[in-house]
């Protein structure tokens, strides 16, 4: 491949990012209220709120039409579908219902030092809460479910649950201090369940982190007045 066809590739690549990044960052502040539902997401505004052009965000709400989060109405723009309690209580069922299977195939399959690997993690959230560092948090928390889950071993599965946890807000549970301390015992005590192969309370202890969450959630858009 010559220098410009490996510019032009590297260039989409970028693109590609870029536009899967304001997606998230869209996504995000739909789910939390940020952005009210029937409000219109204006190309050009949010391309200079976000510092980006707006190619990435036109391709970013292409994607979110395709999720039923926005919808296009000619000659207004992408106005944001509402989103109801079931709404948010189906995507955590999802969530929760693909997380506890890979659990239950994790812990069978999961070696010691993977274990070790999931405290050294836990650790590190440990330290990102004590900090009160919201980014590393979020990161944290982030990589200790993604080994979690590759311990399964189940490939498609972990796929999907990837791109369903989308529609969890990471910043919004990073930046409550509450949640990172308890997120922190309950990795403590799933890493113990590991450790001694109770596939029960493993499982039990992954729900359990579902269903606080999306109690916090709910919590969270009823007192933005979501749905008032």
């Amino acid at each position: 491949m010559n220098a410009p066809a490996r510019a032009r590739t590297a260039g989409a690549v970028r693109r590609e990012q870029l536009s899967d990044e304001v997606a998230a960052r869209l996504r995000v502040e739909i789910m939390t209220g940020a952005l009210r539902p029937e409000s219109f997401i204006r190309l050009d505004e949010t391309a200079a709120r976000l510092g980006v052009s707006i190619t990435p965000v036109r391709e970013a709400l292409r994607t979110l039409r395709g999720e039923g989060m926005v919808e296009l109405e000619p000659h207004r723009g992408h106005r944001v579908i509402p989103l109801s309690r079931n709404d948010i209580e189906d995507i955590f069922w999802l969530q929760s219902t693909i997380a506890q299977e890979l659990a239950a195939t994790a812990t069978r399959r999961i070696t010691e030092e993977q274990i070790e690997q999931l405290s050294r993690l836990n650790d590190t959230l440990a330290s990102a809460v004590e900090q009160r560092d919201v980014q590393r948090i979020a990161q944290a928390e982030f990589e200790f479910h993604r080994t979690f889950n590759r311990a399964a071993g189940r490939v498609k599965l972990s796929w999907f649950l990837l791109h369903a946890a989308r529609y969890l807000p990471p910043q919004l549970f990073a930046s409550d201090d509450d949640w990172g301390a308890q997120a922190v015992v309950s990795h403590a005590e799933l890493i113990a369940a590991l450790r001694r192969g109770d596939v029960d309370v493993v499982v039990e202890l992954t729900r359990g982190q579902f269903t606080d969450g999306l109690h916090r959630l709910i919590a969270w858009l009823e007192q933005v007045g979501l749905w008032s």
